[in-house]
């Protein structure tokens, strides 16, 4: 069920739905990431998702694949690249199996390996004027 994991438009998270469910999948469960206002007591006007696309592709079909022999659930996902603004859909993911408990366990995996492995970055343009490249294994890097 390979599709493109990037996208600069707007996430639609019911084709998502629609490409994970089927009659022998009784439960679906579905993982929105929002952009906040605000990030370690900063105010967050707006940032941008930037990232090294074949590798990100490559390795969202990896952990999609992953969760899907684990635990027998169809998975989908989409990520944002580019700008976005305050309570823009990031990251989507959508996950169907027979049961809730691996549809559970499905999505969790997806999202928290995405985190950790696919080469995307976050930009944040904060209200004060400065600007931060965001790396969830370092501290806050402040640029002016």
């Amino acid at each position: 069920m390979k599709s493109g994991y990037l996208t600069e438009r707007e996430i639609d998270l019911e084709l998502l739905i629609e490409r994970v469910e089927s009659a022998d999948r009784g439960a679906v469960v579905t993982f929105l990431g929002t952009v906040r206002n605000h990030h370690e007591g900063r105010e967050v006007e707006r940032l941008e998702y930037s990232a090294y696309g074949p590798m990100a592709e490559l390795e969202c079909e990896r952990i999609r694949a992953e969760a899907e022999q684990r635990w027998g659930a169809a998975v989908a996902l989409e990520h944002r690249i580019g700008a976005l603004g305050i309570g823009d859909v990031s990251v989507a993911i959508a996950a169907a199996a027979p049961h809730r408990d691996e549809a559970f366990a499905a999505c969790r995996h997806v999202i928290e390996q995405l985190k950790r492995r696919v080469p995307i970055w976050k930009r944040e343009h904060f209200a004060d004027g400065t600007v931060a490249w965001v790396d969830p294994t370092t501290e806050l890097k402040i640029e002016d």
